[in-house]
């Protein structure tokens, strides 16, 4: 049996149903290190990886600008008004939180379900989620106008033992997404370590040698060090899955434990959840199809990653269009006069626009995704994948301001204007990640050698096959 024979026998084994490749065939033990390594000790920085990060450093000047400001000036510099208390501030935190989960739920669920194709994705997937819920931490503090008085939030000891009001859904927002964080960066952490034990060994200076044999923990690969560090990624992966389900639903009660038109459903959790994954799904394609390009890893990110990624989030976007369907029936069946009007304000209010392009964006196209020849086309999938980041962020921003500019009282009403300093801090945002990302791919292995060569139970080291 040749190798390429015995990789899609592996192949099979792990999914009888397809059969593609996990990685490309021909890969060794040495390859699969010498390719990854090398992209943080010796290759080159790609020019399309200096356009990336210049891009992002000016997106970051304008967060940082626009931060100034706002701390300056207060939330005044931004749309919000009465009755439209909730912006953009509040509308990125969601849109952020829900992309960070489909790096938890391949770190963890996939693996406690023994999916092993995750192993190519899950390193870059992992940061993915860090580096999306800092972004999201950010606005609720910003929110607050006096964002220097976080402190206030937790339960610290202090002198006159006045404590959070923990019935508070800003309180519950704190913990969540502090644990989720706490989870996740430890979870990713102590899956590099046996990496940064490969880079140690292989840098070619002491700058190098010294920098990752600190992080590598005096990583020596013995048998009892892998021990220990498999029970560990067990336990936080039995940690994190819970949380996948628990913070965006805690997200969630923000807006159904409020008596309000569009928000007082008990859809919502499962709602949010769905929502977040099929968001998480498509910036974990929307990173890996450029990367897998630059860096030249299509034998490690086959297409088989692609169509299991994509099939993810054909199953989540169903799941988001019935929820979507079932939303106005559920007005409906309830006779309450107020919830039925919000369903029609959505749909032919002054921000109907933002109901049919949603539709569109997170229902219709994504529809394509039924077709294998799409599954596999990375040009096509990185399209997708960008409208329904799009169209996850415009949910959101539906869901808040639909529910708000139109208050029981017709004398309430006002529509919501973003300024400039509103989109400054979105797009600024987004500045922020891509920045973190691109130092995180220069500096850090983005994929799991170590969980790769797993892949290759037929492969000696130097390149033979066992009998």
């Amino acid at each position: 049996m040749t190798v390429e024979e015995q990789q899609r026998h592996t192949a099979r084994e792990l999914d009888p149903n397809n059969d593609l490749p996990v990685i490309a065939p021909s890969q060794t033990f040495e390859t699969v290190s010498e390719q990854i390594s090398s992209i943080v000790l010796k290759r080159k920085t790609p020019p399309a990886w200096w356009w990336v990060f210049g891009v992002g450093m000016l997106l970051l000047l304008s967060f940082v600008v626009s931060v100034s400001y706002l701390v300056t000036k207060g939330v005044g510099i931004w749309g919000v008004q009465i009755p439209v208390a909730w912006g953009f501030a509040i509308t990125n935190f969601v849109w952020w939180i829900g992309i960070g989960h489909a790096g938890t739920l391949i770190s963890a669920i996939l693996l406690l379900l023994r999916q092993s194709w995750r192993n190519s994705i899950n390193r870059f997937a992992e940061a993915m989620t860090i580096f999306a819920v800092a972004c999201a931490g950010m606005f609720p503090l910003l929110h607050l106008g006096r964002p220097w008085l976080f402190y206030w939030l937790l339960p610290y000891p202090n002198t006159m033992t006045v404590q959070p009001q923990f019935r508070s859904p800003l309180v519950w927002d704190v913990f969540a997404v502090s644990t989720y964080a706490t989870v996740s960066v430890l979870f990713w952490y102590l899956g590099m370590v046996p990496d940064l034990g490969t880079l140690r060994d292989r840098s070619t200076n002491r700058l190098q040698y010294g920098f990752y044999g600190m992080l590598a923990l005096g990583w020596r690969g013995s048998s009892r060090h892998w021990r220990m560090q498999q029970s560990a990624s067990l336990l936080l992966a039995g940690l994190a899955t819970p949380l996948v389900l628990s913070v965006h639903t805690v997200v969630s009660f923000d807006f159904t434990i409020a008596i309000l038109p569009g928000w007082h459903s008990t859809i919502f959790p499962p709602y949010f959840v769905a929502g977040a994954i099929y968001s998480g799904f498509a910036m974990v394609l929307a990173l890996c199809i450029p990367i897998r390009a630059v860096y030249g890893l299509k034998n490690l990110i086959t297409e088989r990653h692609l169509n299991n990624c994509a099939k993810l989030m054909l199953a989540t976007g169903l799941i988001l269009a019935y929820t979507y369907l079932i939303e106005p029936f559920t007005s409906w069946y309830s006779g309450n006069g107020f919830e039925m009007y919000t369903v029609h304000n959505r749909a032919v209010g002054p921000q109907s626009w933002t109901y049919w392009l949603v539709l569109l964006l997170n229902v219709f196209i994504p529809q394509s995704l039924w077709f294998p020849k799409i599954r596999v086309n990375p040009k096509w999938l990185f399209l997708i994948s960008l409208d329904i980041l799009i169209g996850m962020w415009v949910e959101r921003y539906m869901i808040i301001i639909t529910s708000l500019d139109r208050d029981f009282l017709p004398s309430s009403w006002a529509n919501f204007v973003a300024t400039g300093w509103d989109n400054s801090t979105l797009y600024g945002s987004v500045g922020l990640f891509i920045v973190l990302f691109v130092l995180f791919i220069r500096f850090l292995p983005m994929i799991s050698m170590s969980e790769v060569r797993e892949l290759l139970p037929f492969s000696k080291p130097d390149g033979g096959t066992e009998k």
